[in-house]
C-alpha cells in the first residue's frame, strides 16, 4: 500500500515535490501570485484548466476584497468558506490527491504556511461532443451516444435516471494512466453483496494500463474459456439506464464510450430499443429472426459442405448438379476452398475496417467485384460456395455483438463437417449449446430465462408481449432461478 505523502506548510518545498512528481513537464503551469498579502502559487495543467476564467474569477475577487488575513491557514478558512468562488467541497491534504485534481483538470491553490490546499473549478478540456452512437444502429428513440468523458458520460445516465435510488461509485484502475472507473446502479433494485463483489473485483484489477472496459472483462468473468462473453456493451445511455432500472450494474471508464452491463445473458444480443417502440407482434417476429440469422451464420457453412461431401442425395437434382459440375472445375477439396472463402472475406471486412473510410468503402467494393468475379470466372472459386458464404456472412451484420464467436465457430462448423461430417456437425453443435447452457453470468444463468424456462421466456425472451402486459411486473434480474447464489468469479492466473 502507498504512504500518503502529506502537504509541507512550506510553499517552496510543495512547489519543489510538485515539479519531481511531474518530472518539469512544460505544461504543468506554476504561477507564484499573492493573495491578499500571502505568498500562493497557482497549478494547473494547461489545456485541462482554462488561464482565462481563473484569472478573471478567482484574482478579480480577491484582490478587490479588503480581508487581510493574518496566516496561511486563516487565508484557506477565508478562501473556502467565505468567498463565492467555484471551489470543490474536499481540499487537497497530500500530493496524490493533488495529482488526482490536477489531471482532472482543476486549478489546486497552494497557500504558504498551511498543509491544505484549495481546489478551484477551472475545467476546460476538450472531449468529443454527444453524437448518435455508430455502432449501435436503431430507427426509434434516442440519438445520443456515450462520448469519452466519463464526466459527460455519468450526466448523460443521471439526466435519465432521475431518482434518487440512482447510486455511482468512483474506483480508480491501472497502474500508469490511474483511470477512472465509475459503478453505477439502482440501490434498490441491485442486490448489496452483487455490488459488494463487483466492486471487490474492481479494486483487485491489476493491470498497467486502462483505455477500455473491455480491459476489466477477464477480472470481471470466470476463469473457464468460452466463446461467449458474460459482459454486454452498449454505446447508448438509453440503454444502460434501461438495464439499470433491470437491477443490474454498468461500468463507465473514462476515455472510452462504450459502457459495460453486469450480468449479461445470450438473449439480450438479440435484443435492440426498436423492440420496445414496434408493435409487439413485430418486434417478436424480427427477433426470431435474429436467432434464426445467428443459427445460419454460424452452421450454414458446415451443413453445406457436409452434405455435399457425405450426403449430397439430400440436394434437389438441380442444385446436386450444379454444386458437382461448379466443384470438379476448382482445385481445392469443398471445404477447405469454404475456410479460404470465409478468411478471405474476413481479411476484406478487416481492410475496410481500419482504412480510412473513403479508402474502406472502395477496397470492399473492389474485392466483392473484381476479385470475387475473377476469381469465380478462371475456376479458383465456385459459385456455390461464394453464394453461401456471402449468405453467412450477411447474416452475421444481423447480431453484431456476436460477430466474434459466430466468425470462429463457422470456421469450426466448416472443418467438422469437411472432416467428419454429420457426425461432427452434431457433435460440435451439442458442444455449443452445452457450452452457452453451462455458462453463468455473475450467479445467473447465461441463457435465463430461456434455459431453465420461466415466464420472462415468453414475456420479453424469444418474443415480446404488448407493453400492457410487459408493465404489470417490470422485469428484474433478483427474479430470476440463480440469482440467490453469491457471486464468487472464478480467477486463473
Amino acid at each position: 500500500m502507498q504512504i500518503k505523502r502529506p502537504l509541507s506548510p512550506d510553499l517552496r518545498a510543495n512547489i519543489t515535490r510538485l515539479k519531481q512528481m511531474f518530472g518539469s513537464s512544460t505544461d504543468l503551469y506554476t504561477k507564484p501570485v499573492r493573495v491578499l498579502g500571502v505568498d500562493c502559487c497557482l497549478c494547473m495543467f494547461e489545456g485541462l484548466s482554462t488561464l482565462e476564467r481563473l484569472w478573471v474569477v478567482m484574482l478579480a475577487m480577491l484582490t478587490e476584497s479588503n480581508y487581510r488575513p493574518k496566516s496561511g491557514d486563516d487565508l484557506f478558512q477565508y478562501i473556502q468558506h467565505k468567498t463565492d468562488l467555484p471551489l470543490e467541497n474536499t481540499p487537497v491534504e497530500d500530493f496524490d490527491a493533488l495529482r488526482v485534481q490536477l489531471t482532472a483538470g482543476t486549478t489546486v491553490i497552494l497557500i504558504d504556511g498551511c498543509c491544505k490546499a484549495a481546489v478551484l473549478s477551472t475545467q476546460n478540456m476538450q472531449f468529443r461532443s454527444v453524437q448518435e452512437p455508430s455502432g449501435e444502429g436503431n430507427i426509434r428513440g434516442s440519438r445520443e451516444g456515450f462520448t469519452d468523458l466519463l464526466r459527460i458520460n455519468l450526466s448523460l445516465v443521471r439526466r435519465l435516471v432521475r431518482t434518487t435510488d440512482l447510486t455511482v461509485q468512483i474506483l480508480t484502475a491501472g497502474e500508469r494512466t490511474k483511470t477512472e472507473v465509475a459503478m453505477l446502479y439502482d440501490r434498490t433494485l441491485a442486490k448489496p453483496e452483487f455490488v459488494a463483489a463487483v466492486k471487490k473485483q474492481l479494486e483487485k484489477v491489476r493491470i498497467p494500463v486502462l483505455f477500455d472496459t473491455g480491459y476489466l472483462a477477464p477480472f470481471l468473468q470466470r476463469g473457464s474459456f468460452s466463446f461467449f462473453q458474460e459482459v454486454g456493451y452498449t454505446e447508448r445511455p438509453v440503454t444502460a439506464c434501461a438495464k439499470i432500472c433491470e437491477g443490474k450494474i454498468v461500468v463507465l471508464v473514462n476515455g472510452s464510450p462504450f459502457a459495460m452491463v453486469l450480468p449479461y445473458f445470450f438473449n439480450e444480443n438479440f435484443q435492440s430499443l426498436d423492440d420496445y417502440a414496434t408493435k409487439a407482434y413485430f418486434a417478436s417476429f424480427v427477433r426470431v429472426l435474429k436467432y434464426g440469422a445467428f443459427f445460419m451464420a454460424v452452421m450454414l457453412p458446415g451443413l453445406f459442405v457436409s452434405i455435399a461431401e457425405y450426403t449430397p442425395e439430400l440436394f434437389p437434382p438441380q442444385l446436386l448438379y450444379k454444386v458437382a459440375a461448379a466443384e470438379t472445375a476448382t482445385p481445392l477439396p469443398l471445404f477447405l476452398e469454404m475456410v479460404f472463402v470465409i478468411v478471405l472475406l474476413e481479411i476484406i471486412r478487416e481492410a475496410g475496417l481500419r482504412l480510412p473510410k473513403p479508402i474502406g468503402h472502395s477496397v470492399s467494393l473492389v474485392a466483392a467485384l473484381i476479385v470475387g468475379d475473377a476469381a469465380t470466372k478462371a475456376g479458383i472459386l465456385s459459385t456455390p460456395v461464394l453464394i453461401v458464404a456471402a449468405l453467412t456472412t450477411i447474416s452475421m451484420f444481423v447480431i453484431p455483438s456476436l460477430y466474434e464467436p459466430a466468425t470462429v465457430l463457422r470456421i469450426l462448423f466448416v472443418l467438422a463437417g469437411g472432416l467428419f461430417g454429420p457426425f461432427g456437425i452434431l457433435t460440435l453443435t451439442f458442444l455449443m449449446v452445452l457450452s452457452i447452457c453451462g455458462m453463468n453470468s455473475f450467479g445467473l444463468p447465461y441463457t435465463a430465462p430461456i434455459v431453465p424456462f420461466g415466464k420472462g421466456a415468453l414475456r420479453d425472451g424469444i418474443l415480446r408481449f404488448p407493453w400492457q402486459k410487459l408493465a404489470q411486473k417490470p422485469f428484474n434480474v433478483n427474479d430470476l432461478p440463480g440469482g440467490e447464489e453469491k457471486y464468487e468469479p472464478e480467477r486463473t492466473d
